[in-house]
């Protein structure tokens, strides 16, 4: 695994190696979205287990972004404190930290979002819980500023870099996809038009933090669902991307409505199970200049180093592995070459909701066995 543990960099940002902890919702900030001291030890022990980079879980840039509680929000400047305990943590054990931007769009609720939720038309698709409200321009040019906004804050607040979400169905998707993007106008249509949406919230975020501060987006290779995104429009998007100086792309797939296909698959239980977004990721690596970091169902050191040197990606992105083995990377690193540990069976998430804060369910039992 020696291409795994090169030291590299993302712009301005230097990291100890290409493993990346990919967002992963947490369920662990107060109810109007501060983070806790919870969450900041979360991020200390990922740090201190050697993961390169951490991405937090999804992030809402104003409120009626919002979508399951215990989210984390950095939509207001009063949650300056808490936040730089996050990146205080992390980088006390030598890591870097990165936070995931997302507004929800049509995926979140009238209940959780204070208002109709808005997204780029108004379809009822399975992926939406109601009904949402189009778009007016007034609302995309509100919800691009509060990007920038979002994305100005987090560098005062000494995040490393910042992540747009431009996957798993929310609202930067959703104008990507054709099948929640019917519009008539400069943002709907062509590939190109329903990227302009994705283009213009990253103009501002760039506009915020600078030419030197590492900005980076996760975007679906594929929606996995007929009439939704596909890999020849996730290409066209990273294309204009790539051209407007996107710092690296992570590529992912599916949405809630994605069924099988979704973007956290169980059963991934033997290496040709692993790397499900990694055929996705090749192709948008073919075209694009900046460094490309895949995500999916990795586990074992083989497919990894295959994935790095075999087809030319450059980070590995995982989740649930981490929630059970938050020290991985340094096993791994220390000689124990065995797979994650991790059985992708997403009772993980469950705690996130009932008991305030996500952790792996399988190892808690079995530590309670050998106690």
């Amino acid at each position: 695994m020696e291409k795994m543990f090169e030291g590299t960099t993302i712009n301005d940002m230097q990291l100890s190696n290409r493993s990346v902890r990919s967002a992963t919702w947490e369920g662990m900030c107060d109810t109007d979205g501060r983070p806790t001291t919870k969450l900041a030890s979360f991020y200390r022990d990922l740090a201190a287990g050697g993961a390169g980079l951490i991405i937090t879980g999804y992030t809402f840039v104003r409120q009626d972004g919002k979508q399951m509680p215990g989210k984390m929000g950095i939509h207001t400047d009063a949650f300056g404190s808490e936040m730089r305990a996050l990146t205080r943590a992390v980088h006390d054990e030598g890591g870097r930290i990165c936070i995931q931007l997302v507004h929800a769009g049509g995926q979140t609720t009238a209940k959780t979002a204070g208002r109709r939720p808005l997204a780029p038309s108004a379809v009822k698709v399975e992926q939406f819980p109601e009904e949402p409200q189009a778009m007016s321009r007034q609302d995309i040019d509100e919800i691009v500023a509060a990007f920038g906004d979002a994305a100005r804050r987090a560098k005062e607040h000494g995040f490393d870099a910042v992540q747009l979400h431009a996957a798993h169905g929310y609202l930067i998707n959703q104008f990507l996809s054709p099948l929640t993007n019917q519009r008539k106008d400069d943002y709907g249509g062509s590939p190109e038009k329903r990227s302009r949406f994705l283009i213009e919230v990253y103009r501002s975020v760039r506009s915020a933090v600078g030419p030197a501060f590492p900005v980076i987006a996760k975007l679906n290779g594929s929606d996995n669902l007929d009439g939704g995104l596909d890999v020849r429009d996730a290409v066209q998007a990273a294309i204009l991307l790539d051209r407007e100086k996107i710092d690296a792309i992570e590529v992912s797939g599916g949405t809630s409505a994605s069924g099988e296909k979704g973007p956290v698959r169980t059963k991934v239980d033997r290496p040709d199970r692993e790397a499900y977004n990694l055929a996705l990721a090749v192709e948008i690596k073919k075209a694009v200049r900046c460094p490309v970091m895949a995500v999916g169902g990795f586990r074992s050191p083989d497919v990894i180093n295959k994935a790095l040197a075999g087809d030319g990606i450059d980070y590995i992105s995982m989740s649930r592995p981490f929630i059970r083995e938050p020290g991985l990377i340094g096993r791994w690193k220390e000689g124990d070459r065995s797979p994650a540990r991790c059985i992708s069976c997403n009772g993980c998430f469950k705690p996130g909701i009932k008991e305030g804060g996500i952790y792996c369910v399988v190892e808690k039992k079995e530590q309670h066995r050998r106690t």
